[in-house]
């Protein structure tokens, strides 16, 4: 998700958290120089090989950065520490999606929220046949990406009520279909 098309969603969707935050798939550190407003950024991350390539933005920038060498799965902080939980790009690779968001609504404080894009099914039917056929062949060459997955849907249905959402299809690839949004912990 480096393609200059992609990088233009980042800054807006960055933007929109502050405070304490967890972001979940840290990878190389890309959203960095995007963070404002942040007293403290959880860099969950489960690729050390990642992490290590976000050192030079992480010593170029003035929020202090807690690495956290783990899945989504399991996050080893305490329930409802957190006012933000960011994810960018991360959702489609996650082995066991439903429990990271229920693992998100336990770190999330009351009033949190969910901040989040993510690229899925689409909702054509023609481009969504297609990832459904290609996503099991894919995903083995892609870091486990499904292309197929139903953000809107995994959302809902555990731990979380939607607040906003954009559904879209991006120009620069018939198969990146993105949901962009904000969901906060369903009480």
């Amino acid at each position: 998700m480096k393609k200059k098309e992609a990088q233009k969603h980042r800054p807006e969707v960055v933007g929109l958290v502050s405070g304490i935050v967890l972001e979940v798939g840290f990878g190389s550190g890309l959203n960095l120089p995007y963070y404002k407003n942040v007293e403290k950024l959880y860099a969950l991350e489960p690729s050390e090989e990642l992490y290590n390539l976000s050192r030079e933005r992480i010593g170029d920038s003035k929020i202090p950065v807690e690495y956290l060498k783990t899945s989504a799965e399991k996050i080893p902080l305490a329930n409802q520490s957190v006012d933000y939980v960011l994810s960018t790009w991360t959702f489609c690779s996650i082995p066991r999606p439903e429990i990271a968001l229920r693992e998100i609504s336990r770190v999330l404080k009351p009033s949190g929220k969910f901040v989040f894009i993510e690229h899925g099914k689409s909702l054509k039917s023609f481009y969504a046949r297609i990832q459904e056929t290609i996503t099991p062949i894919s995903k083995n060459f892609t870091g486990g990406c499904h292309l197929d997955r139903d953000i809107e849907k995994l959302i809902n249905e555990n731990g979380f009520a939607i607040e906003k959402i954009e559904k879209f299809q991006e120009k620069f690839h018939p198969l990146m279909f993105l949901y962009k949004g904000i969901a906060t912990p369903k009480l």
